[in-house]
């Protein structure tokens, strides 16, 4: 199906405007656990719902895909909307200012638009394939780092749930290789707060070694309309099915993929 993604923009920008007004007029009240230390809220799941009744009704042929309910298919398109109603659940609950809405568009597992809000620093990132990235409608680029030492580096979160153990084992080391070839190392709590300040050039490159599609979607459009190189762990092209996700200014590339290889990962 040809898509004209650029049309699609306005509409993404509105649902996420609804759950703007929703996340900075709501305080969480509900807090329920989906697994081990990871948290969800009455806010999460209104915003989920307000996000896809609306794109249902503009949308009605592109599928739906949310953190908190899951996945709504329809046939005829081979587009999915991807939500994280509130990226950084866990700083929203503590009153840091570090989450986000994101809302990515998928064809064939390459994100081709992004918007993300991060309702408590009035920033908004929107890209779409092809036309660039921008933050409150002015063009953003990534960083001109052409060498870790004068980089800085965000991390994901560390791992929660049953087999977090296992899972953290990697980013122990990781971190210990970063301390020593960094400027600076970073843990935002925000995989779309990682990309988008890769994307503005606020960070230099970030690192994550997860990747769920409402994670990143958003963000890995953004980042690389702003002229970032987003890959796997091993520098392969980013896909939604890839094991990990990074993004980084493209003159140290080459060298995070590097430092991820010497812990292992």
């Amino acid at each position: 199906m040809s898509t004209d993604v650029k049309s699609l923009l306005p509409i993404a920008q509105r649902a996420v405007e609804i759950a703007h007004e929703i996340v900075r007029t709501r305080v969480p009240k509900t807090i329920s656990f989906k697994g081990h230390r990871d948290m969800v809220t009455e806010v999460d799941v209104a915003v989920e719902h307000a996000v896809r009744d609306f794109l249902s009704q503009e949308t009605p042929e592109i599928g739906f895909l949310g953190e908190e309910e899951g996945p709504v298919i329809r046939d005829g398109s081979g587009l999915l909307w991807a939500l994280d109603p509130i990226d950084g659940t866990a700083n929203f609950m503590h009153g840091i200012p570090l989450s986000g809405i994101s809302l990515g568009l998928i064809q064939d597992d390459r994100s081709i638009l992004g918007v993300i809000d991060l309702p408590f620093l009035d920033m908004l990132y929107t890209a779409s394939d092809g036309n660039g990235a921008a933050c409150n409608g002015a063009t953003i680029t990534t960083s001109k780092a052409d060498d870790l030492d004068a980089a800085i580096v965000s991390v994901g979160d560390y791992a929660v749930g049953a087999d977090a153990e296992e899972k953290n084992r990697i980013r122990v080391p990781l971190n210990h290789q970063l301390a020593s070839r960094v400027q600076r190392i970073r843990m935002y709590g925000s995989a779309a707060i990682d990309l988008a300040w890769v994307a503005e050039g606020k960070s230099d490159a970030c690192i994550m070694l997860s990747n769920n599609p409402w994670d990143t979607a958003a963000g890995v459009v953004i980042a690389r309309e702003a002229g970032a190189l987003v890959t796997d762990a091993a520098g392969r092209p980013h896909t939604m099915r890839s094991n990990a996700t990074i993004a980084a200014a493209p003159a140290i590339l080459a060298q995070v993929i590097g430092v991820l290889a010497e812990a292992g990962a």
